[in-house]
Protein backbone atom coordinates (compact mmCIF):
# COMPACT_ATOMS: atom_id res chain seq x y z
CA UNK A 1 0.00 0.00 0.00
CA UNK A 2 1.22 3.59 -0.89
CA UNK A 3 0.64 6.52 1.38
CA UNK A 4 -2.62 7.50 2.79
CA UNK A 5 -4.37 9.66 0.67
CA UNK A 6 -3.54 9.02 -2.69
CA UNK A 7 -5.68 6.62 -4.47
CA UNK A 8 -3.64 3.21 -5.86
CA UNK A 9 -3.85 4.33 -9.88
CA UNK A 10 -2.27 7.23 -8.80
CA UNK A 11 0.79 5.34 -7.27
CA UNK A 12 1.19 4.11 -10.50
CA UNK A 13 1.64 6.94 -12.75
CA UNK A 14 4.34 8.44 -10.25
CA UNK A 15 6.23 5.21 -10.36
CA UNK A 16 6.08 5.55 -14.38
CA UNK A 17 7.34 9.07 -14.19
CA UNK A 18 10.28 8.03 -11.75
CA UNK A 19 10.90 5.24 -14.26
CA UNK A 20 11.35 7.85 -16.87
CA UNK A 21 12.83 10.63 -15.58
CA UNK A 22 15.75 8.08 -14.03
CA UNK A 23 16.16 6.73 -17.29
CA UNK A 24 16.56 10.32 -19.14
CA UNK A 25 18.30 12.10 -17.12
CA UNK A 26 21.43 9.78 -17.99
CA UNK A 27 24.20 10.87 -20.28
CA UNK A 28 24.51 8.51 -22.94
CA UNK A 29 28.39 7.24 -24.16
CA UNK A 30 28.97 9.47 -27.50
CA UNK A 31 31.69 8.24 -30.23
CA UNK A 32 33.29 10.80 -32.73
CA UNK A 33 34.72 8.82 -35.18
CA UNK A 34 36.94 9.76 -38.18
CA UNK A 35 39.37 8.10 -40.11
CA UNK A 36 41.71 6.49 -37.67
CA UNK A 37 40.23 8.45 -34.48
CA UNK A 38 37.93 7.06 -31.64
CA UNK A 39 36.68 8.87 -28.87
CA UNK A 40 34.40 8.14 -25.68
CA UNK A 41 32.85 10.35 -23.24
CA UNK A 42 32.57 8.99 -20.27
CA UNK A 43 28.61 8.97 -18.74
CA UNK A 44 27.70 11.20 -15.88
CA UNK A 45 24.96 10.05 -13.68
CA UNK A 46 22.59 13.24 -13.69
CA UNK A 47 20.95 14.62 -10.50
CA UNK A 48 18.89 11.90 -7.97
CA UNK A 49 15.09 12.37 -8.38
CA UNK A 50 15.28 12.18 -4.59
CA UNK A 51 16.70 14.43 -1.53
CA UNK A 52 16.30 11.85 0.88
CA UNK A 53 19.46 9.16 2.16
CA UNK A 54 19.29 6.46 -0.82
CA UNK A 55 17.61 3.69 -0.50
CA UNK A 56 17.94 -0.24 -0.59
CA UNK A 57 16.41 -1.22 -4.08
CA UNK A 58 13.60 -3.60 -3.34
CA UNK A 59 12.89 -6.91 -5.49
CA UNK A 60 10.61 -6.77 -8.08
CA UNK A 61 7.13 -7.38 -7.01
CA UNK A 62 5.17 -10.40 -8.51
CA UNK A 63 3.50 -8.22 -11.16
CA UNK A 64 6.77 -6.63 -12.85
CA UNK A 65 8.29 -8.99 -15.79
CA UNK A 66 11.47 -9.31 -18.04
CA UNK A 67 11.49 -5.93 -19.75
CA UNK A 68 11.35 -6.38 -23.72
CA UNK A 69 14.91 -7.07 -25.48
CA UNK A 70 15.65 -5.43 -28.56
CA UNK A 71 15.14 -8.00 -31.76
CA UNK A 72 16.73 -5.09 -33.86
CA UNK A 73 20.45 -3.70 -33.30
CA UNK A 74 20.21 0.02 -33.85
CA UNK A 75 24.03 0.46 -34.05
CA UNK A 76 24.21 -2.37 -36.57
CA UNK A 77 20.95 -0.93 -38.61
CA UNK A 78 21.86 1.29 -41.60
CA UNK A 79 18.51 1.83 -43.77
CA UNK A 80 20.42 3.81 -46.32
CA UNK A 81 23.05 1.46 -47.19
CA UNK A 82 22.32 0.78 -50.47
CA UNK A 83 25.16 -0.28 -52.43
CA UNK A 84 27.98 -2.89 -51.37
CA UNK A 85 31.11 -2.19 -50.49
CA UNK A 86 30.55 1.47 -51.80
CA UNK A 87 29.63 5.22 -49.95
CA UNK A 88 26.76 5.53 -49.79
CA UNK A 89 26.01 10.08 -50.20
CA UNK A 90 24.78 11.45 -46.95
CA UNK A 91 24.12 8.06 -45.32
CA UNK A 92 26.16 8.44 -42.10
CA UNK A 93 25.80 5.33 -41.00
CA UNK A 94 27.18 3.54 -43.78
CA UNK A 95 30.21 1.63 -42.75
CA UNK A 96 31.84 2.33 -46.20
CA UNK A 97 32.30 5.96 -46.01
CA UNK A 98 35.64 7.50 -44.81
CA UNK A 99 36.55 11.03 -43.06
CA UNK A 100 37.10 12.26 -46.78
CA UNK A 101 33.45 10.98 -47.58
CA UNK A 102 32.08 12.69 -44.57
CA UNK A 103 33.92 16.50 -46.39
CA UNK A 104 31.13 16.13 -48.92
CA UNK A 105 28.48 15.29 -47.02
CA UNK A 106 25.22 17.87 -46.48
CA UNK A 107 23.65 16.30 -43.79
CA UNK A 108 22.94 13.23 -42.81
CA UNK A 109 20.09 11.88 -44.57
CA UNK A 110 18.69 9.28 -41.66
CA UNK A 111 19.70 10.94 -38.69
CA UNK A 112 18.50 8.70 -36.14
CA UNK A 113 17.32 4.87 -36.18
CA UNK A 114 15.20 3.46 -33.94
CA UNK A 115 13.96 0.33 -33.48
CA UNK A 116 10.48 -0.86 -32.52
CA UNK A 117 8.08 2.11 -31.61
CA UNK A 118 5.86 -0.03 -29.31
CA UNK A 119 8.07 -0.03 -26.45
CA UNK A 120 8.05 2.41 -23.81
CA UNK A 121 12.24 2.56 -23.32
CA UNK A 122 13.91 1.70 -26.91
CA UNK A 123 17.70 2.25 -28.25
CA UNK A 124 17.92 4.84 -30.63
CA UNK A 125 21.02 5.95 -32.74
CA UNK A 126 21.66 8.85 -33.35
CA UNK A 127 24.32 10.21 -36.26
CA UNK A 128 25.36 13.95 -37.10
CA UNK A 129 28.32 15.23 -38.15
CA UNK A 130 31.36 17.75 -36.80
CA UNK A 131 32.55 19.93 -39.84
CA UNK A 132 34.29 22.07 -37.30
CA UNK A 133 37.29 18.79 -37.50
CA UNK A 134 39.94 18.70 -39.46
CA UNK A 135 39.23 15.98 -41.14
CA UNK A 136 35.79 16.37 -40.62
CA UNK A 137 33.91 13.17 -38.42
CA UNK A 138 30.89 11.80 -37.90
CA UNK A 139 29.40 11.85 -34.47
CA UNK A 140 27.16 8.66 -33.27
CA UNK A 141 25.71 7.89 -30.16
CA UNK A 142 22.82 5.34 -29.05
CA UNK A 143 20.27 6.55 -26.13
CA UNK A 144 17.62 5.53 -24.30
CA UNK A 145 14.39 6.98 -25.79
CA UNK A 146 11.25 7.50 -23.81
CA UNK A 147 7.61 6.65 -25.62
CA UNK A 148 5.44 9.19 -24.34
CA UNK A 149 2.62 7.35 -25.33
CA UNK A 150 1.16 5.35 -21.85
CA UNK A 151 0.09 2.39 -24.43
CA UNK A 152 3.61 1.02 -24.92
CA UNK A 153 5.16 -2.49 -24.49
CA UNK A 154 6.46 -2.33 -20.73
CA UNK A 155 6.45 -5.77 -19.58
CA UNK A 156 6.79 -8.66 -22.37
CA UNK A 157 6.10 -12.60 -21.59
CA UNK A 158 6.03 -13.76 -24.89
CA UNK A 159 8.68 -12.52 -27.04
CA UNK A 160 7.91 -14.17 -29.99
CA UNK A 161 5.42 -11.74 -31.04
CA UNK A 162 8.19 -9.11 -31.23
CA UNK A 163 9.29 -10.65 -34.27
CA UNK A 164 8.07 -12.81 -37.35
CA UNK A 165 8.43 -16.48 -37.16
CA UNK A 166 10.03 -18.61 -39.59
CA UNK A 167 7.46 -21.09 -40.86
CA UNK A 168 7.83 -24.14 -40.79
CA UNK A 169 8.51 -25.98 -44.50
CA UNK A 170 6.39 -29.10 -44.93
CA UNK A 171 8.26 -32.24 -45.58
CA UNK A 172 7.98 -36.09 -45.20
CA UNK A 173 8.55 -35.92 -41.45
CA UNK A 174 6.07 -33.20 -40.38
CA UNK A 175 3.86 -33.35 -43.13
CA UNK A 176 0.86 -35.30 -41.06
CA UNK A 177 1.30 -32.97 -38.34
CA UNK A 178 0.96 -29.81 -40.33
CA UNK A 179 -2.22 -31.14 -42.12
CA UNK A 180 -4.01 -31.97 -38.78
CA UNK A 181 -2.93 -27.97 -37.43
CA UNK A 182 -4.29 -26.63 -40.67
CA UNK A 183 -7.34 -24.69 -41.35
CA UNK A 184 -7.64 -25.42 -44.73
CA UNK A 185 -8.72 -28.56 -46.66
CA UNK A 186 -9.01 -32.07 -45.56
CA UNK A 187 -8.71 -35.46 -46.84
CA UNK A 188 -10.15 -37.71 -43.95
CA UNK A 189 -13.82 -38.21 -43.22
CA UNK A 190 -14.00 -35.34 -40.22
CA UNK A 191 -13.99 -32.58 -43.18
CA UNK A 192 -17.97 -33.14 -43.24
CA UNK A 193 -17.71 -32.54 -39.94
CA UNK A 194 -15.67 -29.29 -39.78
CA UNK A 195 -17.90 -28.29 -42.56
CA UNK A 196 -20.84 -28.48 -40.49
CA UNK A 197 -19.95 -26.40 -37.75
CA UNK A 198 -18.46 -23.54 -39.94
CA UNK A 199 -22.32 -23.39 -41.29
CA UNK A 200 -24.11 -23.56 -38.23
CA UNK A 201 -21.94 -20.86 -36.97
CA UNK A 202 -23.37 -18.06 -38.22
CA UNK A 203 -26.89 -17.14 -38.04
CA UNK A 204 -27.86 -14.93 -41.02
CA UNK A 205 -31.03 -14.81 -43.14
CA UNK A 206 -30.13 -14.46 -46.44
CA UNK A 207 -26.88 -15.83 -48.63
CA UNK A 208 -24.10 -13.46 -49.38
CA UNK A 209 -21.22 -13.33 -51.83
CA UNK A 210 -18.91 -15.90 -51.03
CA UNK A 211 -20.95 -17.98 -48.76
CA UNK A 212 -21.54 -21.63 -49.23
CA UNK A 213 -24.60 -22.95 -50.10
CA UNK A 214 -26.77 -24.73 -47.63
CA UNK A 215 -27.99 -28.15 -48.00
CA UNK A 216 -30.48 -30.75 -46.14
CA UNK A 217 -27.68 -32.46 -45.05
CA UNK A 218 -24.12 -30.09 -45.51
CA UNK A 219 -23.52 -28.25 -48.27
CA UNK A 220 -23.53 -28.44 -51.91
CA UNK A 221 -20.66 -30.45 -53.08
CA UNK A 222 -18.93 -28.60 -56.34
CA UNK A 223 -16.45 -30.99 -57.08
CA UNK A 224 -12.95 -29.36 -58.00
CA UNK A 225 -9.25 -29.80 -58.59
CA UNK A 226 -7.43 -28.36 -55.41
CA UNK A 227 -3.82 -29.82 -54.88
CA UNK A 228 -3.55 -31.95 -58.30
CA UNK A 229 -6.01 -32.74 -61.07
CA UNK A 230 -7.93 -34.76 -59.29
CA UNK A 231 -11.50 -34.68 -58.26
CA UNK A 232 -12.14 -33.44 -54.44
CA UNK A 233 -15.52 -33.83 -53.85
CA UNK A 234 -15.73 -31.80 -50.93
CA UNK A 235 -15.22 -28.47 -52.43
CA UNK A 236 -18.54 -26.48 -51.29
CA UNK A 237 -20.43 -24.53 -53.92
CA UNK A 238 -20.22 -20.62 -53.61
CA UNK A 239 -22.96 -17.99 -53.43
CA UNK A 240 -22.98 -16.09 -56.91
CA UNK A 241 -19.29 -17.54 -58.24
CA UNK A 242 -19.95 -18.49 -61.47
CA UNK A 243 -17.38 -21.64 -61.83
CA UNK A 244 -16.19 -24.01 -64.58
CA UNK A 245 -13.66 -26.54 -63.66
CA UNK A 246 -12.15 -29.75 -64.97
CA UNK A 247 -10.70 -32.85 -62.93
CA UNK A 248 -10.46 -36.30 -63.03
CA UNK A 249 -10.93 -39.02 -61.60
CA UNK A 250 -8.81 -42.37 -61.17
CA UNK A 251 -11.50 -45.23 -61.44
CA UNK A 252 -11.78 -48.83 -61.54
CA UNK A 253 -14.32 -50.15 -64.51
CA UNK A 254 -15.25 -53.37 -62.77
CA UNK A 255 -16.94 -51.27 -60.05
CA UNK A 256 -18.38 -48.23 -62.55
CA UNK A 257 -21.54 -49.05 -60.75
CA UNK A 258 -20.50 -48.44 -57.07
CA UNK A 259 -18.79 -44.90 -57.29
CA UNK A 260 -20.95 -42.44 -56.14
CA UNK A 261 -19.48 -39.69 -58.42
CA UNK A 262 -20.56 -41.45 -61.33
CA UNK A 263 -24.44 -41.82 -60.78
CA UNK A 264 -26.49 -38.68 -61.62
CA UNK A 265 -28.60 -38.92 -58.30
CA UNK A 266 -25.16 -38.03 -56.44
CA UNK A 267 -25.78 -34.30 -57.39
CA UNK A 268 -29.50 -34.32 -58.07
CA UNK A 269 -30.64 -35.71 -55.00
CA UNK A 270 -29.73 -32.89 -52.73
CA UNK A 271 -32.19 -30.28 -51.43
CA UNK A 272 -30.61 -26.42 -51.52
CA UNK A 273 -31.76 -24.56 -48.58
CA UNK A 274 -33.71 -21.39 -49.74
CA UNK A 275 -31.70 -19.15 -47.19
CA UNK A 276 -29.25 -20.01 -44.39
CA UNK A 277 -30.47 -22.38 -41.58
CA UNK A 278 -34.10 -22.32 -42.92
CA UNK A 279 -36.71 -25.31 -43.36
CA UNK A 280 -37.78 -24.55 -47.12
CA UNK A 281 -35.99 -26.44 -49.64
CA UNK A 282 -35.51 -26.07 -53.14
CA UNK A 283 -34.93 -29.29 -54.66
CA UNK A 284 -32.65 -30.11 -57.96
CA UNK A 285 -34.57 -30.25 -60.97
CA UNK A 286 -33.07 -32.21 -63.49
CA UNK A 287 -33.72 -30.33 -66.79
CA UNK A 288 -31.86 -32.18 -69.76
CA UNK A 289 -29.71 -35.46 -70.38
CA UNK A 290 -27.76 -35.55 -73.50
CA UNK A 291 -25.90 -38.95 -73.68
CA UNK A 292 -22.27 -39.50 -75.58
CA UNK A 293 -21.30 -42.97 -77.61
CA UNK A 294 -17.81 -44.09 -77.66
CA UNK A 295 -17.33 -42.12 -81.27
CA UNK A 296 -18.34 -38.87 -79.60
CA UNK A 297 -21.79 -38.92 -81.41
CA UNK A 298 -24.47 -36.75 -79.19
CA UNK A 299 -27.97 -37.62 -78.46
CA UNK A 300 -30.29 -35.89 -76.30
CA UNK A 301 -33.06 -37.92 -74.10
CA UNK A 302 -36.54 -36.93 -74.52
CA UNK A 303 -37.44 -37.78 -70.65
CA UNK A 304 -35.54 -36.51 -67.34
CA UNK A 305 -35.45 -40.03 -66.25
CA UNK A 306 -32.51 -40.74 -63.67
CA UNK A 307 -30.10 -42.88 -65.15
CA UNK A 308 -27.94 -45.26 -63.54
CA UNK A 309 -24.52 -46.58 -64.62
CA UNK A 310 -24.43 -50.46 -66.40
CA UNK A 311 -21.72 -52.52 -67.06
CA UNK A 312 -21.77 -54.13 -70.38
CA UNK A 313 -20.14 -56.45 -73.03
CA UNK A 314 -19.19 -55.62 -76.27
CA UNK A 315 -17.41 -57.97 -78.16
CA UNK A 316 -14.08 -58.17 -76.16
CA UNK A 317 -14.38 -54.84 -74.74
CA UNK A 318 -15.63 -53.84 -71.36
CA UNK A 319 -17.69 -50.73 -71.17
CA UNK A 320 -19.84 -48.84 -68.48
CA UNK A 321 -22.47 -46.82 -69.63
CA UNK A 322 -24.59 -43.91 -68.59
CA UNK A 323 -21.58 -42.29 -66.55
CA UNK A 324 -21.45 -38.89 -65.64
CA UNK A 325 -19.28 -36.61 -67.52
CA UNK A 326 -20.26 -33.33 -67.18
CA UNK A 327 -22.58 -31.34 -64.75
CA UNK A 328 -24.12 -27.76 -64.95
CA UNK A 329 -25.76 -25.93 -62.15
CA UNK A 330 -28.24 -22.90 -63.36
CA UNK A 331 -29.08 -21.67 -60.03
CA UNK A 332 -32.09 -18.46 -59.73
CA UNK A 333 -31.74 -16.54 -56.89
CA UNK A 334 -33.37 -13.04 -55.83
CA UNK A 335 -31.92 -9.68 -54.90
CA UNK A 336 -32.56 -10.58 -51.10
CA UNK A 337 -30.35 -13.48 -51.39
CA UNK A 338 -32.51 -16.24 -51.56
CA UNK A 339 -32.53 -19.37 -53.92
CA UNK A 340 -35.64 -20.10 -55.52
CA UNK A 341 -35.09 -22.54 -57.97
CA UNK A 342 -32.36 -24.85 -59.07
CA UNK A 343 -31.51 -26.60 -62.51
CA UNK A 344 -29.10 -29.30 -63.82
CA UNK A 345 -27.82 -30.39 -66.98
CA UNK A 346 -25.92 -33.52 -67.87
CA UNK A 347 -23.86 -35.07 -70.08
CA UNK A 348 -23.62 -38.92 -69.77
CA UNK A 349 -21.46 -40.78 -71.28
CA UNK A 350 -20.06 -44.09 -72.55
CA UNK A 351 -16.13 -45.09 -70.76
CA UNK A 352 -13.75 -48.05 -71.62
CA UNK A 353 -10.57 -48.79 -70.30
CA UNK A 354 -9.39 -46.68 -72.74
CA UNK A 355 -10.32 -43.60 -71.07
CA UNK A 356 -9.34 -44.43 -67.53
CA UNK A 357 -8.69 -41.96 -65.45
CA UNK A 358 -11.47 -40.33 -66.08
CA UNK A 359 -12.04 -36.32 -66.66
CA UNK A 360 -15.06 -34.38 -65.97
CA UNK A 361 -16.61 -31.13 -66.33
CA UNK A 362 -18.78 -29.27 -63.36
CA UNK A 363 -20.34 -25.62 -64.15
CA UNK A 364 -21.85 -23.70 -61.88
CA UNK A 365 -24.06 -20.13 -63.23
CA UNK A 366 -26.46 -17.86 -61.14
CA UNK A 367 -29.01 -15.98 -62.90
CA UNK A 368 -31.08 -13.36 -61.01
CA UNK A 369 -34.83 -13.57 -60.94
CA UNK A 370 -37.39 -11.70 -63.31
CA UNK A 371 -34.18 -10.23 -65.13
CA UNK A 372 -33.55 -10.57 -68.97
CA UNK A 373 -30.09 -10.48 -70.63
CA UNK A 374 -29.08 -7.06 -72.20
CA UNK A 375 -28.89 -8.05 -76.03
CA UNK A 376 -25.39 -6.72 -77.44
CA UNK A 377 -24.48 -6.00 -80.83
CA UNK A 378 -21.51 -8.08 -81.11
CA UNK A 379 -19.30 -10.19 -78.89
CA UNK A 380 -16.94 -8.59 -78.73
CA UNK A 381 -16.57 -7.58 -82.15
CA UNK A 382 -19.56 -5.86 -84.15
CA UNK A 383 -22.16 -7.62 -86.12
CA UNK A 384 -23.40 -6.23 -89.00
CA UNK A 385 -26.60 -5.19 -89.03
CA UNK A 386 -26.76 -4.40 -85.64
CA UNK A 387 -27.14 -0.91 -83.90
CA UNK A 388 -23.76 0.93 -82.61
CA UNK A 389 -23.91 1.58 -78.94
CA UNK A 390 -23.84 4.86 -78.33
CA UNK A 391 -24.33 6.93 -74.83
CA UNK A 392 -23.11 10.86 -73.05
CA UNK A 393 -21.23 11.23 -70.11
CA UNK A 394 -22.94 13.93 -68.26
CA UNK A 395 -19.99 14.63 -65.97
CA UNK A 396 -16.23 13.97 -65.78
CA UNK A 397 -15.65 11.46 -64.00
CA UNK A 398 -19.07 9.40 -64.03
CA UNK A 399 -19.88 6.78 -66.78
CA UNK A 400 -21.26 6.58 -70.09
CA UNK A 401 -25.49 7.14 -69.70
CA UNK A 402 -27.32 4.89 -72.71
CA UNK A 403 -30.79 4.93 -73.13
CA UNK A 404 -33.07 1.75 -73.27
CA UNK A 405 -33.50 1.24 -76.51
CA UNK A 406 -30.57 0.00 -78.29
CA UNK A 407 -31.92 1.06 -81.32
CA UNK A 408 -32.38 4.77 -80.55
CA UNK A 409 -29.18 5.59 -79.12
CA UNK A 410 -27.69 6.59 -82.37
CA UNK A 411 -30.11 7.62 -85.27
CA UNK A 412 -30.76 9.82 -88.22
CA UNK A 413 -33.34 10.67 -90.66
CA UNK A 414 -35.97 8.94 -91.64
CA UNK A 415 -36.88 9.12 -95.33
CA UNK A 416 -40.62 8.98 -96.15
CA UNK A 417 -42.99 9.25 -99.85
CA UNK A 418 -44.15 12.78 -97.88
CA UNK A 419 -40.74 14.28 -97.85
CA UNK A 420 -42.02 16.83 -95.45
CA UNK A 421 -39.67 17.50 -92.66
CA UNK A 422 -41.95 18.66 -89.91
CA UNK A 423 -44.18 15.44 -90.81
CA UNK A 424 -41.57 13.21 -89.71
CA UNK A 425 -39.68 15.11 -86.71
CA UNK A 426 -39.19 12.47 -84.25
CA UNK A 427 -39.44 9.57 -86.77
CA UNK A 428 -35.16 8.18 -86.64
CA UNK A 429 -33.78 5.49 -88.26
CA UNK A 430 -30.54 3.67 -86.32
CA UNK A 431 -27.61 3.54 -87.08
CA UNK A 432 -26.60 -0.29 -87.97
CA UNK A 433 -23.03 -1.16 -88.01
CA UNK A 434 -21.77 -1.62 -91.98
CA UNK A 435 -24.73 0.04 -93.56
CA UNK A 436 -24.07 2.99 -95.49
CA UNK A 437 -27.40 5.14 -95.17
CA UNK A 438 -28.54 8.49 -96.58
CA UNK A 439 -31.68 9.61 -96.20
CA UNK A 440 -33.06 13.26 -96.34
CA UNK A 441 -36.59 15.58 -96.26
CA UNK A 442 -37.67 19.07 -97.23
CA UNK A 443 -38.40 21.56 -95.31
CA UNK A 444 -40.65 24.67 -96.23
CA UNK A 445 -39.53 27.93 -94.38
CA UNK A 446 -41.72 31.01 -94.42
CA UNK A 447 -39.70 34.70 -94.91
CA UNK A 448 -41.13 36.03 -91.52
CA UNK A 449 -38.95 33.23 -89.49
CA UNK A 450 -35.55 34.60 -88.36
CA UNK A 451 -32.36 33.37 -89.08
CA UNK A 452 -31.24 32.22 -85.91
CA UNK A 453 -34.60 30.75 -85.13
CA UNK A 454 -34.56 28.75 -88.53
CA UNK A 455 -31.06 27.09 -87.32
CA UNK A 456 -32.00 25.98 -84.15
CA UNK A 457 -35.20 24.07 -85.84
CA UNK A 458 -32.85 22.89 -88.23
CA UNK A 459 -30.38 21.65 -86.28
CA UNK A 460 -32.70 19.75 -83.70
CA UNK A 461 -34.11 17.80 -87.15
CA UNK A 462 -30.46 16.92 -87.82
CA UNK A 463 -29.24 15.49 -84.73
CA UNK A 464 -32.59 14.37 -83.04
CA UNK A 465 -32.94 14.35 -79.20
CA UNK A 466 -30.20 13.30 -77.03
CA UNK A 467 -27.65 13.05 -79.50
CA UNK A 468 -24.44 11.08 -77.84
CA UNK A 469 -21.05 11.96 -77.45
CA UNK A 470 -19.23 8.83 -77.33
CA UNK A 471 -19.79 5.40 -79.25
CA UNK A 472 -18.94 1.87 -77.95
CA UNK A 473 -15.23 0.06 -79.83
CA UNK A 474 -16.81 -2.83 -79.42
CA UNK A 475 -20.21 -4.39 -79.34
CA UNK A 476 -20.01 -5.46 -76.10
CA UNK A 477 -17.82 -2.62 -74.30
CA UNK A 478 -19.20 -1.64 -70.77
CA UNK A 479 -20.31 1.27 -69.55
CA UNK A 480 -18.16 2.23 -66.77
CA UNK A 481 -14.98 2.24 -68.75
CA UNK A 482 -15.22 5.37 -70.25
CA UNK A 483 -11.39 5.56 -71.30
CA UNK A 484 -11.99 2.73 -73.97
CA UNK A 485 -14.70 4.35 -75.45
CA UNK A 486 -14.66 6.67 -78.43
CA UNK A 487 -15.71 10.16 -78.59
CA UNK A 488 -17.25 11.66 -81.91
CA UNK A 489 -15.86 14.11 -82.79
CA UNK A 490 -18.17 17.21 -84.20
CA UNK A 491 -17.18 19.28 -87.26
CA UNK A 492 -19.12 22.08 -88.61
CA UNK A 493 -18.43 23.37 -92.19
CA UNK A 494 -19.86 26.57 -93.23
CA UNK A 495 -19.07 29.50 -95.91
CA UNK A 496 -19.07 32.72 -95.13
CA UNK A 497 -20.78 35.14 -97.47
CA UNK A 498 -22.30 38.69 -95.89
CA UNK A 499 -25.63 39.59 -95.55
CA UNK A 500 -26.23 35.89 -95.78
CA UNK A 501 -27.91 33.01 -93.13
CA UNK A 502 -25.61 30.14 -92.12
CA UNK A 503 -28.16 27.23 -92.56
CA UNK A 504 -27.35 23.62 -91.59
CA UNK A 505 -28.25 21.72 -94.18
CA UNK A 506 -26.73 18.43 -94.05
CA UNK A 507 -25.27 15.99 -90.86
CA UNK A 508 -22.69 13.86 -92.27
CA UNK A 509 -21.20 10.84 -90.00
CA UNK A 510 -18.07 8.80 -90.78
CA UNK A 511 -17.50 5.72 -88.69
CA UNK A 512 -13.54 4.16 -89.15
CA UNK A 513 -13.17 0.72 -88.22
CA UNK A 514 -10.61 -1.90 -87.86
CA UNK A 515 -10.29 -5.41 -87.67
CA UNK A 516 -8.98 -6.46 -84.20
CA UNK A 517 -7.81 -9.90 -83.06
CA UNK A 518 -6.88 -13.26 -84.59
CA UNK A 519 -6.20 -13.63 -88.28
CA UNK A 520 -9.01 -16.90 -88.24
CA UNK A 521 -11.49 -14.68 -86.35
CA UNK A 522 -10.98 -11.17 -86.61
CA UNK A 523 -13.79 -8.84 -84.55
CA UNK A 524 -14.87 -5.48 -85.72
CA UNK A 525 -13.50 -2.40 -83.44
CA UNK A 526 -14.34 1.21 -83.78
CA UNK A 527 -11.46 3.50 -83.52
CA UNK A 528 -12.73 6.90 -85.17
CA UNK A 529 -16.18 8.57 -85.60
CA UNK A 530 -16.52 12.00 -87.04
CA UNK A 531 -20.14 14.28 -87.47
CA UNK A 532 -20.02 16.81 -89.96
CA UNK A 533 -22.77 19.55 -90.25
CA UNK A 534 -22.66 21.18 -93.04
CA UNK A 535 -24.34 24.86 -93.55
CA UNK A 536 -25.19 26.55 -96.60
CA UNK A 537 -25.47 30.86 -97.22
CA UNK A 538 -29.00 31.55 -98.17
CA UNK A 539 -29.66 35.30 -98.60
CA UNK A 540 -32.20 36.20 -96.23
CA UNK A 541 -35.64 38.05 -98.08
CA UNK A 542 -38.58 39.78 -96.86
CA UNK A 543 -41.12 38.95 -99.43
CA UNK A 544 -43.93 36.65 -98.25
CA UNK A 545 -42.75 34.07 -100.63
CA UNK A 546 -41.86 30.62 -98.78
CA UNK A 547 -38.61 29.01 -99.48
CA UNK A 548 -38.08 24.92 -99.65
CA UNK A 549 -34.61 23.87 -98.47
CA UNK A 550 -33.45 19.95 -99.00
CA UNK A 551 -32.02 18.56 -95.80
CA UNK A 552 -30.10 15.56 -95.59
CA UNK A 553 -28.08 13.11 -93.06
CA UNK A 554 -25.83 10.21 -94.27
CA UNK A 555 -23.43 7.48 -92.71
CA UNK A 556 -20.51 5.97 -94.17
CA UNK A 557 -18.12 2.98 -93.00
CA UNK A 558 -14.58 2.92 -93.69
CA UNK A 559 -12.63 -0.21 -93.12
CA UNK A 560 -9.04 0.85 -92.04
CA UNK A 561 -7.42 -2.26 -91.17
CA UNK A 562 -3.96 -2.49 -92.39
CA UNK A 563 -2.62 -5.16 -94.05
CA UNK A 564 -2.85 -8.40 -91.98
CA UNK A 565 0.92 -10.10 -91.12
CA UNK A 566 1.37 -13.54 -89.85
CA UNK A 567 3.61 -13.46 -86.81
CA UNK A 568 5.49 -16.63 -85.68
CA UNK A 569 7.40 -17.03 -82.81
CA UNK A 570 10.98 -16.48 -82.21
CA UNK A 571 13.26 -20.16 -82.11
CA UNK A 572 14.47 -20.76 -79.18
CA UNK A 573 17.69 -19.49 -77.97
CA UNK A 574 20.48 -22.09 -76.31
CA UNK A 575 21.94 -20.03 -73.04
CA UNK A 576 24.09 -22.55 -71.74
CA UNK A 577 27.05 -22.14 -70.35
CA UNK A 578 30.17 -24.58 -69.85
CA UNK A 579 32.60 -24.98 -67.09
CA UNK A 580 35.49 -23.12 -66.73
CA UNK A 581 37.69 -26.02 -67.02
CA UNK A 582 36.03 -27.78 -69.80
CA UNK A 583 38.77 -27.65 -72.33
CA UNK A 584 41.82 -28.24 -69.57
CA UNK A 585 44.19 -29.03 -70.20
CA UNK A 586 44.12 -28.08 -73.87
CA UNK A 587 43.33 -24.45 -72.76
Amino acid sequence: MGPSGLPPLLLVFLGCWASVSAQAGATPAVTTEGLNTTEAAQATRGPSLSHGPPRTPKAPGPSSGPRPTPVTDVAALCVCDLSPAQCDVNCCCDPDCSSIDFSVFATCSVPVVTGDSQFCSQKAAIYSLNFSANPPQRVFKVVDQINPSIFCIHITNYKPALSFINPEVPDEKNFDKLMKTSDGFTLNAESDASFTIKLDAPNSAKYEYGSQLQTSDSFLRFPSPLTSSLCTDNNPAAFLVNQAVKCSRRINLEQCEEIEALHMAYYSSPKILKVPNSRIKVPITVQSIVIQSLNKTLTLLEGTDVQQPSLADVGHVRICNNVVLEVKYSLIYTDAGEVTKAGLSFLLGTVNSAVVPLQQKFEIHFIQQNTKPVPLSGNPGYVVGLPLAAGFQPQEGSGIIQIMNRYGQLTILRSTTEQDCLDIEGIRTPVLFGYNIQSGCKLRLPSALPCWLVVQKVKSLLKGQGFPDYVAPFGNSRAQDVLDWVPIHFVTQSSNMKDSCQLPVALVMEVKWTKYGSLLNPQAKIVNVTANLISSSFQEINTGSERTILISTAVTFVDVSAPAEAGFRAPPTINARLPFNFFFPFV
